[in-house]
């Protein structure tokens, strides 16, 4: 049995049983003598893994036949420029929210490939809200709203998935695309309602090197940038099933065993109710209590990643130095905002956030 909780905002914790198949497996995959590691990305038997794993997330998160599954290389980050390479077209233009680290990030990026438009900011509320739909103030020649769901680092994260033709204006018909890094498969969501979504895998459906892109096909046909490189291109991996080059062929297989995992739990929406029943626990604890504080609004908190700080930051070190103890590790904040932050993603078991919430009691109980 594993002895300590990691509550790392990632690469982050897996599932147990996963591992444990992982390892099973590791030598001898199905009685073919090879590590799954070893096998050609284009034979049979890899080819077998990589449709299973694509066919499971179909069916957990319903994608529609109209949109392709890509697995590709680089990690969200990567997408920060795919995306507007391959979307922005002639028009040139694109609309971005801007809700803290991981959006400003994307914003940039998106910067040097065309014309970027802030529909929505939280910045003045200190990034520690999701701005209101109907605040957002999108152009009305921009071909695609780019948002951040779940902002890792400072813990806001949407409940809702934004209806564009209800914001401000006439925008029918314009993409919504996600950057789902951190609450992937946390929850149910509509694909439908979205152009491209991204999410880099290392948070909630497997190890770092692979990205997941879910794009509806009618996007293929823009034509990307002139000078987009080859690789790329969306239409060169949704043309070549994501096999154009040698796909991170590990990562695959692990997210395959973590989609089985996720369908024997219940699916998304058991996985939601656990989800929601875990950051209760850490959001009621901080709520009722003097000691502990979480800057974001409360209706904006993320299920995903739960920053705190402590009323006497100079008890930081010794709160980690407990938690340790107590087998928590990776509670220490991101660099950029200090304090703590606790990331409960699907495999984090609710034991393990009961066992944080009483290290939170027992240390607020002697240094309060």
């Amino acid at each position: 049995m594993r002895k300590i909780y990691n509550f790392s905002a990632g690469p982050a914790v897996l599932p147990e049983e996963v591992l444990q198949q992982a390892r099973e497996e590791m030598l001898d995959w199905h009685g073919s003598g090879m590590s799954v590691m070893e096998m050609s990305h284009r034979g049979k038997e890899f080819t077998s893994i990589a449709d299973k794993a694509e066919s499971a997330l179909r069916e957990l998160a319903n994608i529609p036949a109209n949109y392709k599954v890509l697995f590709l290389q680089g990690g969200a980050s990567s997408q920060f420029a795919m995306v507007p390479m391959n979307l922005l077209g002639k028009k040139g233009k694109a609309d971005y929210v801007n809700t803290g680290q991981w959006s400003a990030k994307a914003i940039s990026e998106a910067r040097n490939y065309g014309s970027v438009h802030i529909a929505a900011s939280s910045e003045n509320e200190g990034f520690n809200a999701a701005p209101p739909l109907e605040q957002w103030r999108i152009s009305p020649d921009t071909v695609y709203v780019h948002y951040t769901p779940n902002e890792t680092i400072g813990g806001v994260e949407f409940q809702w998935t934004p209806d564009l033709s209800a914001a401000p204006g006439n925008h029918d018909n314009i993409p919504l695309v996600a950057d789902m890094s951190s609450n992937f498969l946390s929850r149910p969501f509509d694909v439908s309602k979205f152009g491209l979504i991204y999410a880099g895998a290392q948070k909630n459906v497997g190890p770092a090197g692979l990205v997941v892109v879910i794009i509806r096909e009618d996007l293929l046909d823009i034509a990307p940038l002139a000078g987009t490189p080859t690789m790329y291109r969306y239409k060169t991996h949704a043309d070549n099933v994501s096999m154009y080059n040698t796909p991170p062929t590990y990562a695959i297989y692990i997210m395959g065993l973590v989609m089985e995992w996720l369908k024997k739990q219940g699916g998304l929406a058991v996985i939601e109710q656990r989800n929601i029943a875990k950051a209760k626990l850490i959001y009621d604890l901080i709520d009722t209590s003097s000691f502990y504080h979480c800057p974001v609004n409360p209706a904006d908190r993320s299920r995903m990643n739960v920053p705190f700080t402590l009323s006497k930051p100079g008890l930081d070190d010794a709160f980690l130095k407990q938690a340790q103890a107590h087998g928590l590790i990776q509670l220490k904040g991101h660099r950029s905002v200090g304090g703590m932050r606790a990331s409960i993603y699907n495999a984090m078991s609710l034991e393990g956030v009961q066992t944080l919430v009483t290290c939170m009691r027992e240390f607020e109980k002697n240094h309060a």
